[in-house]
C-alpha cells in the first residue's frame, strides 16, 4: 500500500526559494505526511486546518505537513503500520482496536501505535431516502444500504453494530461498499435507500444527499446500541441537532465515537511536539477552520477517547501547559 506523496513538489518549492539566516535549509527540511478520509467527510479538511498550521512556521522548523485523502480510519491504521503515513485521523474505536489488536486485527496488536489528540464527536448517521418507508435503524433490513467501503471506519462501526444485531449482508436486499464521497449521489440517483455514516456535523456528504433529494435522518437507538454504550468506553450516545438539514426538524437520537489523531512511536519526539504546539498555539484559528472543531477543549482533548499510550512529544507539550501532571 504506497500512497503518492507530494514531497517533490515541495521539496523543489523549497529549494526555488530564498534562504535567510535562521531559516531551515532545504535539505533539512522533514515530510510528514497525515491520512484523512474522503474528500466530502470531516476528515480531509481537518487534517488539512492542522497541516496549514504546521507549515505556518516551517521555515522555523523545517517540517512540511501534507494531507492525503484516504480510505478512512483502518487504511490509515494499517498505512502507519507499514510507515507509510506518519499521521493518521482514526475513529475512537479503532484505535482501540488497533493497539489491542482486535477485529480486524486479530492478534496482531499494532504496539507502537501512539495516541496524540482527540478531536469532534462522530454520531453514527443514517440517511435515508424519503421514500423507502425507513424511519429507524430496525428498518433497514431488506433495504439497499451502503455499509462503507472496507478500511473506513464507518464500515468498522457498521460490522460491530450488524454483529451486535445478528444480522449480515444477506439481511439486506442490496449491502452497498461505497465509499464516502460515492454515497450521496447514490442515494439520490435511487441505486441506494440510506446509507450508514460516522462523521462529525454539519458534514459535507450529508448536507450533498439532504439538498440535492429528498431524506430523512433517522434514530439509531434500542437494546444492541445500548450493550455496545455498555461494553465498550469509546461508544457514546449522541445526537444529531434538528434543523441542521434539510428533511430532518427534529433532533435525532443515535451513538457514535470520536475523530482522534494518532502517530507512531518512531516518529521523532520534536516532530510530534511540532506538529502539537502548532495546534494549541493557534487553538482559536483552529477551531474556526471547521464547525465541527467549534466546542473543543484541550484539556478534553488530550485524554478523551485515547487508548494508545501518549507520545512523548505530545506528553511533553501538554505537561508543559500543565494538562498533564508530569508523573503521568
Amino acid at each position: 500500500m504506497k500512497i503518492t506523496r507530494l514531497a517533490g513538489l515541495f521539496a523543489a518549492s523549497a529549494l526555488g526559494g530564498a534562504i535567510v539566516a535562521g531559516d531551515a535549509q532545504a535539505q533539512d527540511t522533514r515530510f510528514i505526511s497525515m491520512g484523512t478520509g474522503g474528500v466530502t467527510g470531516v476528515y480531509y479538511p481537518v487534517g488539512g486546518a492542522i497541516c496549514r498550521l504546521v507549515n505556518m512556521d516551517r521555515r522555523e522548523h523545517g517540517i512540511r505537513c501534507a494531507v492525503e485523502s484516504t480510505g478512512g480510519s483502518v487504511f490509515n491504521i494499517n498505512a502507519m503500520r507499514e510507515q507509510d503515513l506518519e499521521f493518521g485521523v482514526v475513529q475512537s474505536d479503532v484505535q482501540f482496536n488497533a493497539y489491542e489488536g482486535n477485529d480486524p486485527w486479530d492478534d496482531e496488536p499494532f504496539e507502537e501505535l501512539r495516541a496524540v489528540f482527540s478531536l469532534h464527536a462522530e454520531p453514527l448517521t443514517l440517511v435515508a431516502r424519503a421514500d423507502a418507508g425507513i424511519e429507524h435503524l430496525d428498518d433497514l433490513p431488506g433495504n439497499r444500504v451502503n455499509i462503507g467501503n472496507p478500511g473506513s471506519g464507518q464500515r468498522a462501526l457498521m460490522d460491530t453494530l450488524m454483529a451486535e444485531k445478528g444480522w449480515d449482508h444477506g439481511t439486506f436486499s442490496l449491502a452497498s461498499e461505497l465509499a464516502s464521497a460515492e454515497q450521496a449521489q447514490a442515494l439520490c440517483d435511487n441505486m441506494i435507500d440510506a446509507f450508514a455514516f460516522t462523521v462529525g456535523h454539519p458534514a459535507g456528504s450529508i448536507q450533498e444527499a439532504t439538498t440535492t433529494c429528498d431524506t430523512v435522518i433517522v434514530p439509531a437507538t434500542g437494546e444492541a446500541v445500548e450493550s455496545l454504550v455498555e461494553q465498550f468506553p469509546y461508544y457514546f450516545p449522541a445526537t444529531i441537532p434538528g434543523g441542521m438539514y434539510r428533511g430532518t426538524d427534529e433532533d435525532v437520537e443515535t451513538f457514535g465515537v470520536g475523530a482522534t489523531i494518532v502517530t507512531r512511536g518512531d516518529v521523532d519526539e520534536d516532530v510530534v511536539y511540532t506538529f502539537v504546539k502548532a495546534v494549541f498555539e493557534n487553538f482559536d484559528t483552529f477551531r474556526d477552520l471547521h464547525p465541527a472543531l467549534a466546542n473543543l477543549q484541550p484539556e478534553i482533548m488530550v485524554t478523551q477517547g485515547l487508548s494508545a499510550p501518549l507520545h512523548p512529544g505530545a506528553e511533553r507539550f501538554y505537561q508543559e501547559q500543565g494538562w498533564l501532571e508530569e508523573d503521568s
